[in-house]
C-alpha cells in the first residue's frame, strides 16, 4: 500500500512538472463532453494574448484572493463552513487541478487527489501559469472550452479584444456554463465588473499583471 501511494505521489509530481512547461492538449472533461456536444475549435492563448480585464474578471468572479493564498482560501473556507453551505470555496488552483488532472463530480477520492495536487501546483507553477491554464481549459458553454473559443463563440472576437462588459459576462457563466448564457447573467456580470475594478485598485491582481 505504501509503495502504491509513493508511485501515485511520484506520478503527480511528474504531471505537475510536465504541464508547468507544456500545454495540456486536452482534458478528461473535454473528452467526456465530446460524447454529447460538438467541441468548438480550440486555440491555446498565452496570458499576454488575453485582455487584462478578462484576467481580472475571472479572478474577481471565481477567486478574489487568488494572489494571496497558497491553493486553498482558508478565509473563504471558514466563511462557507460558518454559513453552513456545502461548497463555494474552490480556488482557481483547485479548479485547474480538477479540470486538467482529474474528473468532474463530487467524491472523496477526487477531493483527496485534489488536496495533494493543489499545493504541488502552487509550489511549481507561477500564478500567471495557473491562470493561463485555467482560462484555456475552462468551459464557457456546451462544447465551448477555453477563452479563445469563448470569445469567438459568444462575441465574435478574439481574447485580446474583450472589453470589460464582455469579460464580465463570460466570467459570469463559469459556475454553470451549460445553464447560463452571456445574455442572462447581467446582474452577476455587473457585480463582477465592479469586483474586477476593485482587485485592480487594492493590489489583488498584482501576481498576474
Amino acid at each position: 500500500m505504501r509503495w502504491l501511494a509513493l508511485r501515485a505521489l511520484l506520478a503527480g509530481v511528474v504531471l505537475v512538472l510536465l504541464f508547468a512547461l507544456f500545454n495540456p492538449p486536452t482534458t478528461l472533461t473535454i473528452i467526456q463532453n465530446a460524447r454529447d456536444y460538438p467541441i468548438a475549435e480550440r486555440r491555446w492563448r498565452d496570458l499576454g494574448e488575453i485582455s487584462p480585464v478578462m484576467l481580472r474578471s475571472v479572478v474577481a468572479a471565481e477567486d478574489a484572493n487568488f494572489c494571496r493564498h497558497w491553493g486553498f482560501d482558508m478565509e473563504e473556507i471558514r466563511r462557507v463552513v460558518a454559513a453552513g453551505r456545502g461548497g463555494g470555496a474552490s480556488t482557481l488552483s483547485q479548479q485547474v487541478v480538477k479540470n486538467v488532472y482529474l474528473w468532474q463530480g463530487r467524491s472523496w477520492t477526487r477531493k483527496a487527489f485534489e488536496a495533494v495536487l493543489t499545493p504541488m501546483i502552487e509550489a511549481v507553477w507561477t500564478k500567471r501559469r495557473i491562470l493561463e491554464v485555467y482560462l484555456n481549459v475552462a468551459e464557457f458553454g456546451p462544447g465551448v472550452f477555453g477563452i479563445d473559443a469563448a470569445a469567438r463563440h459568444h462575441f465574435g472576437t478574439t481574447p485580446d479584444r474583450l472589453d470589460y462588459v464582455q469579460a464580465a459576462r463570460l466570467a459570469a457563466i463559469l459556475p454553470a456554463p451549460k445553464s447560463r448564457s452571456t445574455h442572462s447573467a447581467s446582474r452577476r456580470s455587473r457585480a463582477i465588473a465592479d469586483g474586477a475594478a476593485t482587485i485592480e485598485k487594492d493590489g489583488r491582481a498584482d501576481c498576474f499583471e
